[in-house]
């Protein structure tokens, strides 16, 4: 078995390793990662290249700017980190970060960190020869509608989003119920000393004391946004929660 068996593991294959573990090294993941409670691990796709230059790229098929991660190298670096991942268990998703995957969200995130962990393809240039990620049954993510220039920067945002659920990550595991997308909800607005600042002063519902109180502003507050800057969200949301009384009412 994998020294990584039992944990959690991140393999990033990438061309530029040298940018890992990076902000991952740092705060909440940093001290998980030096606890033991999460693993990195990276593999350099031009070590699987088999020319004296250690190419992974070449010209299109079809014309058109830039260059093509080729299938074969890529491969064969895929390969290797399922072999990886198969020897510490197996069953970790093999994702390739792409602008024109599925939209990264909440449930897929708590869906991956609830695994063995995760392998992240990081491409660069124009993107990847399709027929590898037909083969090996890749499954594309993204961050957004708009474009990087290569999959390492989406790769330390989804390993964070991860690491953050994993059991004894979070010194307050109450604090994970509450932030945004946990309940379908944006996060309601948070705020500390001091009670005023600039004439601007704390609501008083949050001096009183008063927790059921609270509990209801922090709710209306958490709708008020959502249904403000994500009607996406709130309609869901909406559609969710009416669901158990209309199982109630059958």
């Amino acid at each position: 078995m994998s020294a990584t068996a039992n944990i959690w593991t991140a393999r990033v294959l990438t061309i530029f390793p040298e940018m890992f573990p990076g902000m991952l090294g740092q705060s909440i993941a940093g001290k998980a990662l030096e606890r033991g409670l999460w693993a990195l691990e990276t593999l350099d796709i031009r070590d699987f290249a088999e020319d004296r230059h250690n190419s992974v790229d070449d010209t299109p098929f079809g014309g058109g700017a830039g260059m093509v991660m080729r299938a074969d190298v890529i491969d064969r670096a895929l390969g290797h980190a399922i072999e990886q991942d198969q020897a510490a268990g197996g069953g970790s998703p093999v994702i390739y970060l792409s602008p024109r995957g599925r939209r990264l969200d909440q449930e897929r995130v708590r869906e991956i960190a609830a695994g063995p962990g995760v392998i992240l393809l990081c491409g660069r240039y124009e993107g990847v020869d399709q027929r590898v990620l037909d083969a090996r049954d890749v499954e594309e993510i993204s961050l957004g509608d708009f474009v990087l220039s290569g999959g390492e920067p989406a790769a330390f945002a989804l390993i964070d989003a991860c690491i953050r659920l994993l059991p004894g990550v979070m010194g307050a595991e109450a604090s994970l119920e509450e932030e945004s997308f946990e309940a379908g909800l944006l996060e309601y607005p948070h705020y500390t000393r001091p009670a005023e600042w600039c004439g601007r002063a704390v609501p008083e519902v949050l001096l009183s004391g008063h927790h059921e109180k609270i509990r209801a502003w922090r709710r209306a507050e958490a709708e008020r946004i959502t249904r403000e800057r994500r009607p996406d969200l709130w309609a869901r949301y909406r559609r969710e929660d009416a669901a158990p009384a209309r199982k109630q009412a059958k």
